[in-house]
């Protein structure tokens, strides 16, 4: 079971992120075309598209990395950018490598807990949750993939938020980290939190998410239940196939 935040909370734990005719250009390129979907909590939801499909893209607008061309994306009815102590509403593991190598794991997550008002007490506890209790003081230089991936989750799990995103957290994680992420966002949905994962590895999505969204070049594919989809085609695997089959493209926005 995951630690709760030993600050009071703020707020509701659940979220939905929502996402409304959201369309991004850069320049001539269209990155998300018109999207629209639901994220729902109380289940993990998949996040799936080829290269190009505009799934960064969108996890950015979602966080208010980048402003949309048109459309908006909310969470909780509100967009990121309003949140007076955003890491206390929505935690988020994008690029695990993002982080100063010339700081400690614990100052790292210090730094950041600082910005939102969350005591050191919390570092602590989410270094021990991701298993890097033990190199806590050792600068972040010297740590392998699989450790900064765990390091990015410690951050994403700082605020104890009721919404959570996740792109490829598995990357640089051995069998027995890949086993520990599905479990650890399986039991994070089984909270009542949403949580929203983005991942290649269909094998593992099919263990860990319950509802998929698959985009391609920019557009809303499908939004189904793995039930759904394995009900039509044979594997999770062969249905995102079949169903992007037509959206694989090079050189766009990812």
């Amino acid at each position: 079971m995951v630690r709760r935040a030993a600050h009071p909370p703020s707020r509701i734990l659940y979220g939905v992120i929502e996402l409304q005719h959201l369309t991004k250009r850069y320049g001539g390129t269209l990155a998300v075309d018109d999207l629209s979907f639901k994220v729902e909590p109380g289940h993990v939801t998949g996040f799936l598209g080829p290269n190009g499909s505009g799934k960064s893209t969108t996890m950015r607008l979602i966080l208010g990395l980048d402003a949309p061309t048109s459309g908006q994306a909310l969470i909780n009815g509100r967009r990121y950018s309003s949140f007076g102590k955003p890491m206390r509403e929505v935690g988020a593991l994008l690029d695990a490598g993002a982080v100063h190598g010339g700081r400690s794991a614990y100052n790292h997550l210090l730094c950041l807990a600082r910005t939102n008002d969350i005591g050191p007490m919390r570092v602590a506890e989410v270094l021990e949750q991701v298993g890097l209790a033990g190199v806590a003081r050792k600068r972040v230089a010297g740590f392998s993939l699989g450790m900064k991936q765990r390091l990015g989750i410690a951050s994403a799990l700082l605020g104890d938020p009721g919404v959570l995103m996740f792109d490829e957290p598995v990357n640089g994680l051995d069998p027995d980290g890949v086993r520990w992420i599905r479990d650890l966002m399986r039991s994070l949905a089984a909270e009542g939190r949403t949580v929203l994962l983005s991942s290649h590895l269909m094998s593992e999505m099919a263990l860990t998410a319950e509802r998929i969204v698959v985009v391609g070049r920019g557009k809303l594919i499908t939004d189904a239940t793995v039930a759904q989809l394995t009900a039509r085609y044979p594997t999770l695997e062969d249905a995102y196939m079949a169903l992007t089959s037509d959206s694989v493209q090079f050189g766009a926005a990812r």
